[in-house]
């Protein structure tokens, strides 16, 4: 394995198993065997237990009874299937609602049916905390049922759908369409000009926090060309060469980053503040500060998204 797959949810070669989606006697057999688990999520959250590993429970567990009837088979490992289960329905006594939608939210819940050290948490707050195995379970499980919530309908009739392949796939009933689990893709880019790299920040996040600079890829547009284009649009930057580093699948909602070097041409800044709120070179020197905690300005970007992966290996002359 490159050292650029060890990025937080860049995956431990799980066995898919995607011959089995369509196999409906198959996948009973296998809910039902006693070794098969289920990965619990409540509303894009994923529950974990102790320091924050993953939690799996047999498929028997009591809090089975709050899950949707729909699962997801996520694959196999060592011959044990593994399943997702979504409890959104269900909702705690105690629930605040006002936590809930805040940059990283902060509120954990804890379902009664399970022990007092299980809790449902928000993914970017414990995906550092996780194996690779659990990691890519974890993002898996979130982007496809995230994708469920926001693909109800057909797109070709408008009519309600209906859950297939084990999860991966949705049904019309009204005019037979199928549809599939959508990955956007975006490139983040390490733009460098000797001893810099070009970083910037968006409105509303945390205050000093700065990242390297994304975009969505638009159709009908190569990687490289993205990259030329989000960084002129966002920060008035002219770039020449790009090549590939590194990719992340970030499941909020739905992104796979391509994570990609490119040389800067110019060095005057004009931010465009309809796309970013600031954009600044960093030497190296002030970015060994930044993760030292010791910047008077800059915090770095969150530790376990690929634009933290890139800048340190940066730092350290580890990109392969």
């Amino acid at each position: 394995m490159r050292h650029a797959e060890t990025v937080t949810f860049g995956g431990a070669a799980l066995d898919r198993a995607g011959q089995v989606r369509g196999d409906i006697a198959a996948l009973d057999r296998m809910r039902a065997h006693k070794s098969a688990r289920a990965i619990l999520m409540w509303r894009g959250k994923p529950l974990v237990h102790g320091n924050g590993a993953l939690a799996l429970v047999p498929m028997t567990h009591a809090a089975m009874a709050d899950a949707a009837a729909d699962q997801v088979f996520l694959g196999r490992e060592n011959g044990v299937a593994i399943f997702a289960a979504d409890l959104s329905a269900w909702a705690p006594d105690d629930l605040d609602d006002s936590t809930l939608n805040q940059f990283l939210d902060p509120s954990e819940q804890r379902h009664p049916a399970l022990p007092d050290d299980h809790r449902f948490a928000e993914l970017r707050a414990v995906m550092t905390g996780l194996t690779p195995r659990e990691a890519e379970l974890a993002a898996m499980a979130r982007a496809v049922f995230q994708w469920h919530l926001s693909h109800r309908f057909c797109a070709c009739c408008g009519a309600a759908s209906v859950m297939a392949m084990a999860g991966w796939q949705r049904d019309c009933p009204s005019c037979g369409a199928h549809h599939f689990p959508r990955t956007d893709p975006v490139v983040i880019m390490l733009i460098t000009q000797g001893n810099s790299v070009l970083m910037g920040r968006s409105p509303g996040w945390p205050e000093g926090m700065y990242s390297l600079l994304a975009g969505f890829v638009e159709p009908g547009e190569t990687i490289e060309a993205a990259v030329r284009r989000e960084v002129f649009e966002e920060s008035g930057v002219r770039v020449g060469p790009v090549s590939y580093l590194a990719s992340q699948p970030w499941p909020f909602p739905a992104s796979l980053m391509f994570g990609c070097h490119g040389e800067a041409l110019s060095h005057d800044i004009t931010v465009d503040p309809t796309e970013i709120e600031d954009a600044l070179w960093v030497t190296r020197e002030e970015l060994l500060q930044v993760f030292a905690g010791r910047h008077p300005l800059i915090n770095p970007a969150r530790n376990g998204a690929i634009a933290h992966f890139l800048l340190r290996n940066w730092l350290a002359d580890s990109l392969d």
